[in-house]
């Protein structure tokens, strides 16, 4: 997809989040799956009374079927007209008109260099488990994983830590062709709520499909006694997947926040963002 507003259209940028219980993810599918996308551009259409047209969104994010968001970031190019015509009543007409476990929270023009995928600094994920012997709160069971072990969170805490900075992250990544599995993560800790649920919270330039939680599966194996706090690194030094490294089930995951540069700033972003990053060569 294009980077530039085409003449005669707008920029709008789309705050959203969404329970991903009974979504088969972001992405539309063939099919008929229920997605997120599918679920907005379909409202959009009515609400404008744009019959057959469809005004498609780009994401920062595509989370997979079961994850959910609490600060998803979308943009659409719309006609100038049409956005000139609905923009005062548009946000409380897709709230009218969109499920309720997915909601728009604000819309707003934005520069036409925006994008919402390519312009992104860094996404934050929190993986949310609980490991009381009873199980989880059954209000939380959508939101939180049930780990039937008792986790030592400093241990985990410090095996997350060990994986900060620029990687190539192949050990925990579904491999696509073509794309780097080169990422940087900025921050990794793990710390124990009052109400015992154990958050694992990751901000990360971007993410590899499935990189969250095959990570989490390694902390949780740390977390429980089965494997070292230098387990995770060294499975991540190794460059390969490790069989011993589960990818944990999506309802504990929630994106929770995106973050973008200054206006000014995202055109280099972006130019940034699209060149694929190698690692410095390793010294003698």
């Amino acid at each position: 997809m294009s980077d530039e507003v085409q003449p005669g259209y707008v920029r709008v940028r789309l705050d959203l989040s969404y329970d991903g219980t009974l979504f088969s993810g972001w992405a539309k599918q063939a099919g008929g799956r229920r997605t997120v996308q599918g679920e907005i551009e379909d409202a959009l259409r009515t609400v404008t009374r744009s019959k057959d047209v469809t005004y498609e969104l780009t994401v920062a994010g595509r989370t997979d079927a079961g994850v959910h968001a609490r600060g998803q970031v979308a943009h659409v190019d719309l006609p100038e007209a049409l956005w000139a015509e609905h923009r005062e009543k548009l946000l409380k007409r897709l709230a009218g008109r969109l499920p309720k476990d997915v909601r728009v929270w604000s819309l707003r023009e934005t520069p036409a260099a925006f994008n919402a995928r390519f312009a992104a600094l860094w996404r934050r994920y929190v993986y949310r488990v609980g490991d009381r012997p009873g199980g989880v709160d059954p209000l939380l069971r959508n939101h939180v994983l049930w780990h039937d072990w008792e986790l030592d969170v400093a241990a985990m805490d410090a095996a997350a830590k060990s994986l900060v900075g620029e990687h190539d992250f192949a050990a925990y990544a579904k491999k696509r062709e073509g794309a780097t599995t080169i990422r940087e993560i900025l921050d990794f800790g793990v710390r124990r709520r009052p109400d015992g649920v154990v958050e694992i919270e990751v901000r990360a330039d971007a993410f590899c499909h499935n990189q969250v939680r095959s990570m989490v599966g390694a902390l949780l194996f740390v977390g429980d006694g089965h494997r070292g706090v230098e387990w995770p690194r060294k499975v991540l030094d190794t460059g390969v997947r490790d069989s011993a490294v589960h990818v944990v089930r999506p309802q504990g995951l929630t994106l929770e926040e995106v973050g973008y540069p200054a206006d000014e700033l995202l055109a280099a972003r972006i130019k940034e963002a699209r060149n694929r990053r190698s690692l410095p060569a390793a010294g003698p």
